[in-house]
């Protein structure tokens, strides 16, 4: 991935993407150079419109979902606490009744 990118920084600098820029890039950010792939990317972006190839692959992103307003979380709170109160008085009824089987 490092090499396609190198040649994206390249191609963004305005910079001829050549095999010997390509492994100034990735020597400057660390990556030992491996030849052979430097070769067949070069080869690959030859008579290749960056723009162009850019411009139709990019994907949108998808859309971010929005907060919730201030109501809808109290009125989400509420009927928390009304599940845990619906929740508590069944489990007391239960509770209520399981000692009466205990006492017959």
């Amino acid at each position: 991935m490092e090499y396609i990118y190198s040649a994206m920084v390249l191609h963004s600098a305005g910079k001829e993407i050549t095999e010997a820029s390509i492994k100034k890039v990735l020597t400057a950010a660390g990556v030992k150079p491996d030849d052979t792939r430097i070769k067949a990317l070069t080869a690959a972006l030859e008579g290749v419109d960056i723009e162009e190839a850019l411009s139709t692959s990019v994907v949108p992103a998808a859309p971010v979902a929005a907060a919730p307003a201030p109501e809808e979380k109290e009125e989400e709170e509420e009927e928390k606490k009304k599940k845990e109160k619906e929740e508590k008085k069944v489990s007391e009824e239960e509770a209520a009744a399981g000692l009466g089987a205990l006492f017959g």
